[in-house]
């Protein structure tokens, strides 16, 4: 019987690559197969590694609270919760992979939600800033990245808060860059940390600087509100900055944004803005170098526009400190010394001092010195020195201005000159003169005439022509202003100073004066423009209230002007009786508050030449044979002696209860002169 045959056995085994599990130890499905044998889960579960949270020791100080219990308050970790590594628990289903990307997305911030952010920030870095500057020096950085923004609102209050943390910790002093000596030298912690400090703000201040003038550029843009907006900002903010550090550094940056402004054409808020700030700048110096700054930067515009500037730019020279303190003059023969009558006993009395309290009082001087120097006092001869070449520039622009013959600031150089006469050098007299005498002239023969009127295609005036009778009324003041300010009226004939031009041309100008209907109105009086006569008088026109000059009317100017002629005592009697008969005249036209001026200035002239014409009041008594001219124009060729003074009582019957009184005031002195 043949034996069956066994059936072959086929042995399975394990494939030469098995796949590699996620987790070592954990079961793997490959088709029906799953191989588990021989595998202890637990085991593998137990040697897995976990992630366990990290419990960080709280080193916060125990508070009371206001019940008396003295608790620890422990502050939640921000750290991830600890990840279950359970098998099948580290997979991620679609909806969690969703949420991940959801969270992801950035989340758009609304405008007013980025704006309370950012005053939030701006809020917390500028009081630490205050707090402790040397400590949270890199808040001044992020300050400059907050006005980074796109958002208007954002950089105008980055720059409002940039002002405020500046103007606090901005020191008292100049900081210097430091040399390769100062870097490499061994110095302690402290001054270590207060270098780091002041190189930080420096830094950061100059980027804020030039943040500021590049946003002022933009001032008085009408094509873009919001750059507008901006840019008045940055002005104020470099306004206030100016007046509040002046020693700092980077002062000629915050002086060039105020004087870029003022080249302007339209006179905006922001124009005005930077105009009262220097005209306080230069009120307020007491050092020298800020003026010295804006009066050279003012001169280089000037001429770099061609002198076509607003008159109120030049009118800034006049609130300079060289007025008040340049004002007194020292004798001429004898030297001031100090009153004090023991003097002569301390100076030559010598204390007794040991040698430890000499090196103490030496020491003690040494530092007192460094105090000085870090303080930035400046020397009576450092500041003799600036003010000289403050001075020298404004003449120069002055100068230059009268050499061109600008119309609309000629009023503004005479009012200068004659402001400053007491400081101008007895050598530029001569020059100076000349052209005040150029100027009177060319005033004359600009005066309209009745065919230039009555011509239709005649040129039109423009409206920043000068007035030709307060030209000369200014050029005729300003001329005996440089006599009187430097005592030069001794010395006037070995100077050849011949000031006959002026008095002559003034004397054949009082009847035009008189006949003037805007005597008594400055340029900031209110009054409606004529319409058909708008172009032709200057006066007519609109000015702004900000005009410095030729503030004062007419009439004080013409007072001025005859004081500085008749009031001397070297005057010959024949033109103080010339302007006298003259005067009276012209009272019979003038208004009240003038015929009342003039008589107070008559009564002034008889206290001091009332015995050289009381013979212009009694018939009896004339000196001159012939008749009187009153249209000459010569002054000595008017005969005025040939006459009397008879307009006297036409002014006794004056409406005006005050003329009628100064006449009366004239005659009583005359009588009691006799």
């Amino acid at each position: 019987m043949a034996v069956a045959r066994a059936a072959k056995r086929t042995r399975i085994s394990p494939s030469a690559s098995p796949p590699t599990p996620f987790l070592t130890g954990f079961p793997v499905h490959d088709g029906n197969i799953s191989h588990t044998a021989g595998w202890n889960l637990e085991q593998q579960y137990e040697e897995h590694p976990r992630k366990r949270k990290k419990v960080q020791e709280s080193t916060r100080l125990p508070i009371k609270t206001a019940e008396g219990r003295i608790e620890r308050i422990t502050y939640p970790e921000s750290g991830q919760e600890t990840v279950d590594s359970f098998p099948g628990s580290c997979g991620e289903t679609e909806s969690d992979t969703h949420e991940t990307a959801a969270e992801e997305r950035p989340v758009e911030v609304s405008i007013r939600q980025q704006i309370i952010e950012a005053k939030e920030e701006l809020a917390r870095i500028g009081t630490l800033l205050s707090e402790d500057p040397e400590e949270h020096a890199g808040g001044f950085r992020k300050l400059a990245e907050i006005g980074a923004s796109m958002n208007p609102t954002v950089k105008k209050l980055t720059l409002a808060t940039q002002l405020a943390v500046y103007k606090d910790v901005v020191p008292g002093y100049r900081i210097r860059p430091l040399g390769d000596l100062d870097s490499s030298e061994k110095v302690s912690k402290e001054v270590r940390r207060l270098r780091s400090f002041e190189q930080a703000l420096i830094t950061n201040y100059q980027n804020y600087t030039k943040e500021l003038a590049k946003n002022a550029k933009a001032s008085g843009d009408s094509s873009s509100e919001v750059r507008a907006s901006i840019a008045t900002v940055a002005i104020s903010c470099a306004c206030t900055l100016l007046l509040a550090v002046p020693h700092f550094n980077f002062r000629s940056e915050l002086i060039k944004i105020l004087v870029d402004k003022l080249s302007a054409r339209n006179k905006d808020g922001d124009f005005i803005k930077c105009l009262e700030t220097l005209e306080e700048l230069f009120r307020l110096d007491d050092d020298g170098n800020p003026s010295l700054d804006g009066v050279t930067q003012l001169s280089k515009l000037i001429k770099a526009r061609d002198y076509r500037v607003d008159e109120s730019v030049l009118n800034t020279f006049l609130h300079l400190r060289l007025l008040s303190e340049l004002s007194s003059r020292g004798s001429q023969t004898r030297i001031d010394r100090p009153t004090s009558t023991d003097s002569k006993r301390h100076r030559f009395k010598k204390e007794f001092r040991t040698k430890k309290n000499r090196k103490l009082l030496k020491e003690r001087k040494a530092v007192e010195k460094e105090f000085k120097e870090a303080d930035a006092i400046v020397s009576r001869e450092e500041g003799e020195r600036l003010q000289a070449e403050t001075l020298k520039m404004v003449f120069i622009t002055y100068f230059r201005i009268l050499k061109t013959r600008v119309p609309n600031l000629t009023g503004a150089v005479l009012e200068g000159l004659a402001r400053y006469a007491h400081l101008i050098n007895q050598d530029f007299f001569g020059d100076l003169l000349e052209t005040l005498k150029d100027l009177i002239a060319s005033a004359s023969l600009a005066e309209p005439t009745d065919e230039a009127d009555d011509t239709v295609d005649a040129p039109e005036k423009p409206s920043s022509q000068q007035d030709p009778l307060r030209s000369t009324l200014l050029s005729t003041t300003t001329a005996f202003a440089l006599l009187e300010g430097q005592d030069a009226a001794r010395s006037a004939s070995a100077l050849h100073l011949d000031l006959t031009f002026f008095t002559t041309n003034l004397y054949k100008s009082l009847y035009a004066f008189a006949l003037n209907p805007d005597l008594e109105l400055s340029s900031k009086s209110l009054r409606l423009s004529d319409p058909h006569d708008s172009i032709s008088h200057p006066i007519f026109q609109p000015v702004t209230a900000h005009n410095k000059v030729n503030q004062k009317t007419p009439s004080v100017l013409l007072l001025r002007a005859l004081s500085s002629i008749l009031l001397p005592r070297a005057v010959p009697p024949l033109r103080v009786a010339a302007f006298v008969k003259q005067l009276h005249i012209c009272s019979l036209q003038l208004p009240e508050k003038s015929a009342q001026a003039v008589l107070m200035l008559l009564h002034q002239v008889m206290k001091v030449h009332g015995r050289k014409v009381a013979a212009l009041w009694n018939t009896e008594e004339r000196k001159g044979d012939g008749v009187f001219d009153a249209l000459r124009g010569d002054v000595e060729g008017s005969n005025p002696f040939a006459s009397t003074v008879w307009e006297g009582e036409l002014l006794r019957c004056h409406y005006v209860p005050a003329v009628r009184e100064g006449v009366k005031g004239i005659e009583r002195l005359l009588r009691e002169i006799k």
